[in-house]
């Protein structure tokens, strides 16, 4: 590069600098690009934590953990992409409004706080990829936090539009990934137990004898929590969120297009990491029925215990019939009456919470607009 590229460089870098890196209330007035390279950065920021998550989960079933492994370093980059971002939105403020910045803040401030306390959890109690671990749940919540933070700060500050829904849908797509990461573990569990019990285990013998060496029996390890977990789990988590998703975003479909988009991920990304000689992982198609159930009792506005107890059916009918041509994770079928009810008051709660004056209130930004001199 030649030294008058380099002053020129030099030159628009100070001027995104003086223009962009300057200290600001929150709602200050955020053009259409500039919004848009903002929230393209939160995409780009939580795909690199959903690829190393997903990574990861599946290392774990093979290779015993390392804090340096390369799922955590690929996650890791997301998570420094992501306290970059609520440091800018925090002296900038760009693209958000007081509350969106709040739980950006208190997202990572979570998620940040359960680093330390998971690898502590590790050191003292060796646990190594059991998915539903308290120091695990406050990683999920953090995530889950700062999403809601970002969906917040995308929805107020984006134009009506298709590119607006499309960030919207692709934001969702990454809370309700967050949602589901739990049931992964049985997930794979239910195969690499197969695989083990057929004498061809996915594990290497350092993970099986450390298994041993924790009191548990493989079993124990591969599969650590009841049969009644993955479908309640499923419909009061991941369709809940959906739900959720479907009421708030307003778009055709959401539901269905978010599961689809899931599906395809959790699909593509299991043949890829078959492929590089990881184990495979039994995907949740069922999700998807659930998924339609949910847009179609949305679109004839269905009474909230008519509306979970149709979708509730419709994804045990069809994870009955994936049962019959995969393998499916352990699925308490008597558990449907009990999880029914529950999605009942859960959707119940959803269609009171979002008709209520808070929910008025929640659309409408938290501050007072502010026009910077640029």
């Amino acid at each position: 590069m030649s030294a008058t590229d380099k002053r020129s460089a030099a030159g628009r870098w100070t001027g995104l600098r003086r223009t962009y890196w300057t200290s600001g209330a929150v709602l200050r007035d955020t053009g259409p690009r500039e919004l848009r390279a903002i929230y393209g950065a939160w995409l780009l920021a939580f795909s690199l934590k959903v690829l190393g998550s997903s990574w990861d989960v599946s290392w774990h079933f093979r290779w015993l953990r390392d804090d340096l492994a390369p799922p955590h370093l690929l996650n890791s980059a997301g998570t420094a992409l992501v306290v970059g971002l609520v440091v800018f939105h925090s002296h900038t403020g760009f693209g958000v409004d007081r509350i969106a910045l709040r739980f950006m803040q208190w997202g990572i401030g979570l998620f940040l706080l359960a680093v330390p306390l998971d690898l502590i959890n590790h050191a003292i109690f060796g646990l190594d990829i059991t998915s539903w671990s308290p120091t695990h749940a406050v990683l999920y919540l953090g995530t889950a936090v700062m999403l809601v933070g970002a969906l917040r700060g995308w929805w107020l500050g984006s134009e009506p539009g298709r590119g607006r829904d499309v960030v919207m849908l692709a934001l969702w797509f990454f809370f309700v990934e967050n949602v589901l990461f739990p049931n992964q573990h049985q997930e794979y569990g239910v195969l690499a137990l197969r695989a083990f019990n057929a004498g061809e285990p996915t594990a290497e013998q350092i993970l099986l004898d450390f298994a041993r060496s924790q009191g548990s029996s493989p079993a124990e390890f591969m599969l650590p929590v009841p049969s009644w977990v993955h479908p309640a789990w499923l419909v009061c988590a991941g369709l809940l969120s959906l739900l959720i998703a479907r009421r708030t975003t307003r778009i055709p479909w959401a539901a269905t297009l978010i599961a689809a988009a899931y599906l395809i991920y959790r699909s593509v990304t299991g043949v890829s990491l078959v492929a590089a000689d990881f184990p495979p992982s039994a995907i949740p198609y069922m999700l998807l029925a659930g998924a339609v159930a949910v847009d179609v009792a949305t679109r004839y506005r269905l009474t909230a215990p008519a509306g979970a107890v149709a979708v509730t059916a419709v994804t045990y009918a069809a994870a009955l019939l994936l049962h019959q041509v995969a393998v499916i994770p352990p699925w308490l079928w008597w558990s449907a009456p009990a999880v029914a009810v529950v999605f009942a008051v859960q959707w119940h709660a959803t269609d009171r919470v979002l008709g209520s004056p808070a929910a008025a209130r929640w659309s409408r930004p938290a501050g007072r607009l502010v026009h910077p001199a640029r």
